[in-house]
């Protein structure tokens, strides 16, 4: 049982939950379902993908960063001895090629490639974030790009996306990451104000690129009928979601050190799953946003075991 805990930590469990809320999302989106239904095979091999490919980034990500989390995160797996380099490698990489190869499935199953593309696009971005580019000044907009290629993965499996608009859900919700990444890069010890206020602001750029994806879809006519009051509605919502995470960031830039912005960047994390539902909403109506949101609770049980940052 310890064991499985050691590995749940590495893989920063709770976190996945994220993941599928994404390619669900995605794959909601383009297919405009409106009422319940079964998933079929392309979405789940989808997610299938999308968590694969998410859990061999947080194993090469400890694996890279051993000697720096010795010294700044000792509470780690690798660094404390209980996972083996050798071990870490192994199961990373063979959770690229396993992930690799559920997008080829899902690519089968969808009649077309762009599922298999685009996972051998996330497998490249998740090995050059955690190899090479963590360090760079490019590497929010490379993990910010693993976000919007799980929710690619989603709406290639639906066959998409089919309009200009559905590009901007993706796009927003990577800006939305690469912002968290900025804004968690000197999490592990007193970070700068500058660059979390800089955070912020990609971050809510995100949003708005995202929510004004909403706004062209509804013009488009697709998705539930958003006009009028019920569009302003929509808007409050999100206004809403935005300014709470908002919040939660500006007090880790008023008291910037390890444990507020910890918070801030966990709560952000977390409100990815409301935000995809938020977008569902929109898209397709109550019963699939909940379903979505109802993603919330593997990611508080999982948090209730390991830390989810």
């Amino acid at each position: 049982m310890n064991a499985l805990l050691v590995w749940l930590k590495l893989l920063r469990i709770p976190n996945h939950a994220t993941v599928v809320a994404d390619v669900l999302a995605g794959f909601l989106i383009v297919s405009q379902w409106h009422a319940l239904a079964w998933p079929p095979a392309a979405l789940v091999s989808a997610i299938a993908a999308g968590l694969c490919l998410y859990a061999a980034g947080m194993v090469l990500n400890d694996l890279y960063d051993l000697e720096l989390d010795r010294v700044e995160r000792p509470e780690r797996p690798l660094p404390r001895g209980q996972i083996s380099p050798q071990a870490a490698s192994t199961v990373g990489y063979s959770l690229l090629g396993v992930g690799v190869a559920c997008g080829f499935f899902t690519a089968l199953c969808a009649g077309w490639a762009g599922p298999a593309g685009v996972a051998c696009l996330l497998a490249a971005a998740v090995w050059l974030y955690d190899r090479h580019a963590k360090k760079t000044l490019f590497g929010p907009l490379v993990m910010g790009s693993c976000r919007s290629l799980n929710w690619l993965l989603g709406m290639t499996a639906a066959g998409g996306p089919t309009a200009a608009f559905q590009w901007l859900l993706p796009l927003g919700m990577g800006l939305y990451v690469a912002g968290i990444t900025l804004y968690a890069r000197d999490e592990a010890g007193r970070s700068r104000r500058g660059m979390l206020v800089a955070a912020c602001a990609v971050m809510l750029l995100g949003c708005g690129l995202a929510g004004l994806g909403i706004q062209q879809m509804s013009l488009a006519g697709q998705g539930i009928d958003l006009v009028g009051k019920r569009l302003g509605s929509w808007w409050l919502l999100w206004g809403f979601l935005v300014l709470s995470i908002s919040w939660r960031a500006a007090l880790g830039i008023a008291s910037p050190g390890s444990g507020r912005v910890q918070a801030a960047v966990g709560n952000a994390i977390m409100s990815l799953i409301t935000l995809d539902a938020v977008l569902v909403l929109a898209g397709c109506g109550r019963e699939w946003a909940i379903v979505v949101l109802l993603l919330l609770i593997p990611f508080f049980v999982g948090r209730r075991l390991v830390s989810a940052t």
